[in-house]
């Protein structure tokens, strides 16, 4: 915690999809850590919008805008004058991706070159932590948790958009941001792969635990498509603070941290989706789910497992909250955080920063 508050306090922030779930959660999160955001995103795309009940437009600067809009992106950066970037902004569904692939290799691929080549013409010192998936890496088939040094690949349009931003942030960071050479430039490029994260204020479609809160709110039963397949749940201020402490690692060290890291749950901690169906609907308070599986559904990876050893060995990083924990603490923000969110967002922040 004190290392994260002498970091971020006073500091200018930018953060690309602030209005988006993990964006919303980590305005929120800068906010308690003091420092001065300011946030580039579109206009929330979901209503409800976890943003917008958290009150995003008090706790920093929104500029409401397009990735791939480069001159609105570069003024941006004029105005920000960002000590620090989180580019979080991105089309991440996988199922979306099937329908508008285009649309999600622009907006992920440009995206991610817009940031960085507006990054490559600012003229101040800077640390940026991109945020990818755990999907960018090649199906293995093994069932072994995917490391930092595993090939990048991707199968749906979504995963492979991801990985080729991972390709892309390696370019710059070799063409024109070589830690080796980082007193000439005075940039920092990290990358940073989390899996399934959970939390109060998604609305997103086609997400297993909005999809639970909206049967459960409408007192129906919940559908799963793939009972079987294994994810790693993680709350969303696991990986956030992961971010952050990899972004303070690049600010004191640059060189040494300009590169890949993974943040997941403890291995042994990922859970089948139906035994996630069945805490929520206990921490809920009861309800029934049925399964109904789609044969002609679009491919998902069926099993997904990072393994974190890096980042636990670099960055003192590790979860803090068990995948049960996260989905009680997410089921607990749907039922009591109501229509002004701020208030017990931060009582979970807190909770977790303890």
């Amino acid at each position: 915690m004190d290392e994260l508050l002498n970091t971020f306090r006073g500091q200018n922030v930018l953060v690309t999809g602030h209005t988006g779930f993990k964006g919303a959660w980590m305005v929120a999160l800068l906010d308690r850590l003091g420092a001065k955001v300011t946030g580039y995103a579109l206009s929330p795309e979901t209503n409800p919008s976890g943003y917008v009940r958290m009150g995003g437009d008090r706790l920093c600067e929104s500029i409401i805008g397009d990735l791939r809009d480069r001159e609105k992106l570069a003024a941006t950066f004029i105005s920000a004058r960002p000590r620090f970037i989180f580019h979080l902004a991105a089309q991440t569904l996988v199922r979306r991706s099937y329908r508008d692939p285009i649309d999600t290799f622009e907006s992920n691929i440009l995206g991610t070159i817009n940031v960085l080549d507006a990054l490559r013409r600012y003229d101040g010192p800077c640390v940026a932590t991109l945020i990818t998936t755990d999907k960018v890496y090649a199906e293995s088939g093994t069932g072994q948790p995917y490391v930092e040094s595993d090939k990048f690949g991707g199968h749906d349009p979504y995963s492979t958009s991801k990985a080729c931003c991972e390709l892309v942030a390696q370019s710059y960071r070799l063409s024109y941001f070589h830690p080796d050479k980082f007193a000439q430039h005075g940039k920092s490029i990290a990358t940073a792969r989390a899996g399934n994260v959970i939390g109060g204020g998604d609305w997103c479609e086609d997400r297993l635990l909005p999809d639970v809160v909206r049967a459960m709110a409408a007192g129906e039963s919940v559908r799963i498509r793939n009972p079987r397949s294994v994810r790693p749940w993680q709350h969303v201020l696991e990986p956030l603070v992961g971010y952050l402490l990899l972004a303070a690692n690049q600010y004191q060290d640059p060189a040494k941290y300009s590169d890949g890291y993974n943040f997941g749950p403890a291995v042994n901690d990922a859970v089948e989706v139906e035994r996630v169906v069945q805490i929520a609907l206990n921490a809920w308070g009861g309800g029934k789910y049925y399964i109904d599986q789609d044969p002609n559904a679009p491919h998902e990876a069926k099993l997904l497992r990072l393994d974190s050893s890096k980042a636990k060995t670099d960055l003192g990083w590790r979860p803090q909250w068990s995948a049960e924990q996260a989905i009680n603490k997410t089921v607990s923000w749907y039922r009591h955080a109501g229509e002004n969110a701020l208030p017990y967002t931060r009582q979970q922040i807190d909770e977790y920063l303890a």
